[in-house]
């Protein structure tokens, strides 16, 4: 199947329209489509070179820009070339201010004065950092969220999606036979969030991981019967922590995980306002 091409174009980090692409691309898991992403488009020059990479390789353009000329601009010079074009921001800005009954400041936030929202994020993904892995287990009870899990279920990864949505998060490897670092224990049992996957997928996993290390595939870390004892070992933990929030990471991209986790941390925050706290799920 020939691999299709969406350009994403923002005149700001185009973390926003990147993030929406990436989510609606998970509908289509059958497709090969690369995203390929143009930052600071700030000018009509720019748009037009845009333009013309996706009238060469007939790519889709998405687009945030909040300036209201320069997004006519691309709905026009696309619809020249009969490039498809979608606005993702535009008619929401548009909307917003309607409701507000206030006009759009119309500046990219690259050029807004950084916020304090944005100093939180830095310093959370800092925080995921050094607390990677079970390194620091100082740093847990400092933590909005611990991470735990055996290894490759996605703990790091998540860690960092979820620090950049400005939470501190650390992460604690369970390893058979080892046991946790007793600061984890203190960590209030709505904190921790225990990962894990079937085991099917989880061994397969970690044999391409041995293949991608050099290793030989009959190794430990990659046979069942002690892919099972792993698991086992780690849902006995989970079974001692039944106020743990358990989430199957099988057959789930790292933001659709983050999603059910960041849910149901709103869930926990909203609870200390005065109501009690959800009971745990299995999800």
């Amino acid at each position: 199947m020939e691999q299709k091409l969406i350009i994403v174009v923002s005149d700001s980090t185009g973390e926003t329209a990147e993030r929406t692409v990436r989510a609606a691309l998970l509908q289509f898991p059958d497709h090969r489509v690369r995203v390929r992403l143009f930052t600071r488009v700030r000018d009509r020059d720019a748009v037009s070179e845009v333009i013309s990479r996706a009238v060469e390789r007939s790519a889709m353009v998405v687009f945030t820009l909040v300036r209201p000329e320069l997004r006519e601009y691309v709905h026009r010079v696309a619809r020249e070339h009969s490039i498809e074009a979608v606005d993702v921001i535009g008619s929401l800005i548009h909307k917003v201010g309607t409701y507000l009954e206030a006009d759009p400041l119309n500046i990219p936030t690259a050029q807004l004065p950084l916020s304090e929202e944005y100093f939180r994020r830095v310093e959370a993904i800092e925080f995921a950092v050094k607390s990677d892995d079970g390194k620091e287990p100082r740093n847990l009870r400092r933590a909005d969220l611990v991470l735990v899990g055996v290894s490759r279920t996605s703990k790091t990864p998540l860690s960092t999606y979820l620090a950049g949505r400005g939470l501190k998060v650390a992460n604690v490897p369970l390893v058979l036979g080892v046991e946790p670092p007793s600061e984890l224990y203190e960590v209030p049992g709505t904190k921790v969030v225990a990962l894990t996957i079937e085991i099917d997928l989880l061994q397969e996993i970690r044999k391409q991981r041995l293949q991608q290390l050099g290793m030989p595939g009959d190794a430990n870390y990659g046979m069942r019967d002690h892919v099972r004892a792993e698991l086992d070992y780690a849902h006995g933990i989970y079974r001692a922590h039944p106020d743990w929030m358990v989430v199957n990471v099988t057959n789930r991209a790292i933001e659709e995980t983050a999603t059910i986790i960041l849910e149901a941390y709103k869930e926990r925050e909203y609870s200390r306002q005065g109501a009690s706290a959800p009971p745990p799920r299995v999800l």
